[in-house]
Order: C-alpha cells, then structure tokens, then sequence
C-alpha cells in the first residue's frame, strides 16, 4: 500500500485509540501502518466497535503495523564516546522510498534523531549535519540537502518531520545553512546554483501573504507592524489538537482560548515545545500566545536566506535579483535592530506584535544575530555578558533563565544551543567563554554517557549526575542532533 495515510481518514478510530490511552505513548498511533486499505478499516471498526466483547487494542494490533517504535542504541561493549556515534551513524540511518502509512517517502537516505523519533526532522539535521561533516560523510550531508529540496519542491516547504500530519507547520528554516555547511566542507559554490529555485521557493513559503498585509495585522507567517513594517512569525494552519500529543492537547485546552490548538502547533514551528517563552503569563500552557509573537531566531534565519538568495543570484550573473535580495536583506538587518534588540537590558528579545513591545521572557534564541554576524561589538559584548552571567552552567547552556517544568526550559541544555553559543562567541572574540561552553556540555555529555553509555536529547545543565526531565514523553536516547553537536565541538 503507497498510498499516504492522513489521521483524520481514520479520525473516528484515532480519537478513540488516543483518549483510552491504550499505548503509553500518543505517538505510537501516528505511526501505525495500516495493513488494509482506509475504507476496510473503517468499515469494520464501525461493525465490530458494537460488539459486546469488543477489544479496542486488540482491533488496532489486528489492522495496523507498527514499525521502528523504539531502537535499542546500547552497545554490549563500552565503546569510546567518539567511536559510539560513528557506529550511531550507521544504525540511525533510515530510508523511506514509498510512503508508509503516515510516513512520507524521501528519495535519499537520512538519519533519524533515534528513540520515538523514526521519522525525518528538519532544523535536527542541520545540526547532525555537523557530526557528518567531522566524521566525513559527505555523501549523507548531500542527501539531507536533497531530501529538503525535494519536500520544498513537492509541498512548497520542509515539514517539521516527514509525515503527513506535519504538512502544516515547517521548522526553522536552516536550508539556506545546510548549503554554507556543505560549501564548507566541499569549497563547490555550484551548490548555491543548483538549489538555487528551491531557496526561491521556501522564502516565498515564509512569505507567503505578505502582499495582502495591511498595518498591524497578520496573515500566516508575516505580520506587518503599526509602523508597516513586515516581521515574520512561527504558524501552524491548524487549530485542532496535534494527532502525536492528541490527548495532551485536549486536556490543556480546557480553559484556554479559541486559537489554543493553533498557538500550540506554531510553538512546535519554532522547534521550542515547549517554554515559558510562549506563554503570556510566563507559567502555564493555556495561557500559550506564540501568535502574536515575532521571533528574533526567525527573522535573523531569514535574513540568512535572503542573503544566500542574494549570493545565489550573484553567480549566475542574475543582477536585478542579487540587488533585490541584498536590498530586503538590508531592510530586515535593521528591523532586527529596530524590534529585537531591547537596549534596558541589552539583549535581543522576541517582539509583541500587539503589545507593540519586547517581550518579557529571556532566552537564547538572543544568540542567532551573534551567530550570524549581526550585532555590532557592543551588543555582542552585552548579550556575551548576559549569557556568562545568566545561561552558563556546570552543565552547558540553559535555554531560559525559568524554571517551568517545560522541557525548553531551565534546567535544561539542548545541543543546537550549545554550538550557537560557542560559535556566536567566537564569531566576536570572546574564546574563553567560547570554551568554557564547550567544555561544560561536552564534559556533561561524557559523564552520561560514562554511567548510561547512552547519548541522550536534552541534559541537565545544573544537576550533571542527574537525566534532564521536563516535557511531554520521557527524555530520549541515540540522539542526532547530540551527535552532531558534540562532535563538532571537540573538533573545534
């Protein structure tokens, strides 16, 4: 069977899989096969569900196929840490040539980030591209390349993950990143060329309404200000309940407002679900507004494939377009500075768009115009201060100076933020500090995988002994993005 499932053609059965909570994990319906065809399974669930012995696990067991829900990544023999993640390589790596069930097919191999994740991630792979591009495998850096040119090409974007109930939210847009990384690792500038229509293409996708913008409204991923000027924002088309955290969903909506499931699915857009960043009281999940919020990482991504589009453009001589691209490229350099930078505390900061005032929520996405090299030195300074005095623990980088219980939340440090850091520190000049981030994660990372002999998705920043918690499934092992991280940085 090649034919894609969508959740809601099994809609019935989904929803009552998921509110019986007969799997532990929400997730594992998502990514059921269906061994019938849609019409066959509906058609006697409908028949059978009335039956006085019926068996709701047992009918789902009988009709559906579950593949890859958990791989066993532990080693018999202690391996050293560097040697472990080659091998990870190799057992993350996943193909899916046809569509299977809701999993959607890709023409290249890719890695996946392991545990409940058996599925393609987009803003994940960029920074397992960095383990690749240390442990020589180029060929998988240019896979990953294709596999997202051939989601924007066939859904006009990349999906937060290769299935279908993802078709409605992207992640942060790290192609135009994924090309600097492979011209990097090759010095071929012809890649900028040849994907060349598929930066075009994501850029029109953030873009997408910006023509029909009137001041101080917003239409999906662009809002345009008071002043008229237009920011971009994380969004999701839906406002129903996620089908991989359905039940979840259902019971923090209540009491919540009519776009709770819409701001809910932009938060996951963004890669942070979830954290105080989003919420309005800065506490609790319903009270959740990503909608009305700008993000300084979006923008400061943005300007980097606007930059690239420019680059693109250059070489191959198309001048009106180069100038075009270099020109917007400008303008939003200084809506950055205009919105995001906040000069009471010094730091970047997302931006209320209805407030029409920086949000109060301190967190690390301020690293991205230091990333990029967008600040000036004494913003770099400040923000370098900031994150020294604020975000830097035994363990690494926190994510916010809040503790929420949201696993995007202190005392938690993820791997992406860690090599934003270091290399945002680097890119000014700041190499103690610069260090000290990568020895504090690294030697967090080589302690747990000296008492697990697992590599694990997030870490405890604070605590070093202990596993980092927080979220809505138990913290997971394998993990790409730690991989390629990791690596990066003791190569660094």
């Amino acid at each position: 069977m090649n034919q894609p499932l969508y959740i809601h053609e099994i809609q019935d059965l989904f929803d009552d899989v998921q509110r019986s909570e007969i799997f532990e994990d929400q997730k594992m319906m998502t990514d059921a096969v269906p061994l019938f065809t849609v019409t066959e399974i509906n058609e006697k669930y409908r028949t059978e569900k009335q039956l006085k012995d019926f068996d709701l696990k047992k009918f789902v067991l009988s009709h559906f196929e579950f593949l890859g829900a958990k791989v066993s990544l532990q080693k018999e023999e202690h391996l050293p840490i560097s040697d472990h993640i080659e091998r990870l390589w190799d057992e993350l790596t996943r193909t899916s040539y046809e569509e299977k069930g809701t999993l959607l097919r890709l023409p290249k191999p890719y890695i996946v980030p392991g545990g409940r994740f058996n599925e393609f991630f987009y803003w994940d792979s960029y920074f397992i591209m960095l383990g690749l591009q240390v442990s020589g495998r180029v060929d998988m850096m240019e896979h990953i390349i294709e596999n997202c040119a051939y989601l924007i090409h066939t859904y006009g974007f990349v999906p937060n993950g290769s299935r279908t109930h993802f078709l409605t939210r992207s992640q942060p847009p790290y192609f135009s990143l994924m090309l600097d990384l492979l011209f990097e690792t090759t010095g071929d500038e012809s890649i900028y060329s040849t994907y060349y229509g598929t930066l075009e293409k994501e850029y029109a996708f953030w873009m997408d309404g910006e023509a029909q913008l009137e001041n101080g409204s917003a239409i999906k991923r662009v809002v345009k200000t008071d002043s008229g000027d237009v920011l971009n924002r994380y969004y999701d088309a839906e406002n129903e309940p996620r089908p991989e955290s359905y039940l979840i969903d259902i019971k923090d909506g209540k009491n919540a407002g009519p776009e709770f499931y819409r701001n809910i699915r932009s938060a996951c857009e963004s890669g942070w679900d979830f954290s105080s960043r989003w919420f309005a009281d800065g506490e609790y999940i319903r009270t959740i507004e990503t909608l009305n919020l700008a993000e300084i990482d979006l923008n400061c991504l943005l300007w980097h494939l606007e930059k690239t589009i420019a680059r693109s453009s250059a070489l191959q001589q198309l001048t009106e377009k180069e100038k075009h691209f270099n020109k917007k490229a400008a303008l939003r350099r200084k809506l950055i500075n205009t919105y995001f930078w906040d000069t009471d505390s010094g730091i970047y900061r997302d931006y209320h768009t209805k407030k029409n005032t920086v949000t109060p929520s301190v967190h690390t996405a301020m690293l991205y115009p230091l990333f990029l090299g967008l600040a000036d030195a004494e913003q770099a300074k400040s923000v370098a201060e900031k994150i020294s005095q604020e975000f830097l623990y035994p363990g690494g980088l926190v994510t916010t100076t809040k503790n929420s219980g949201q696993q995007w939340d202190l005392p938690n440090a993820w791997a992406p933020y860690q090599w934003l850091g270091f290399k945002s520190m680097k890119n000014y000049g700041f190499h103690g500090l610069a260090e000290q981030i990568r020895d504090h994660w690294c030697g967090n990372v080589e302690r747990i995988y000296g008492n697990t002999g697992k590599l694990m998705e997030k870490y405890n920043a604070l605590d070093t002994e202990s596993i980092a918690g927080g979220g809505e499934y138990p913290n997971q092992d394998g993990f790409g993005w730690t991989n390629g991280v990791y690596l990066k940085l003791k190569n660094s």
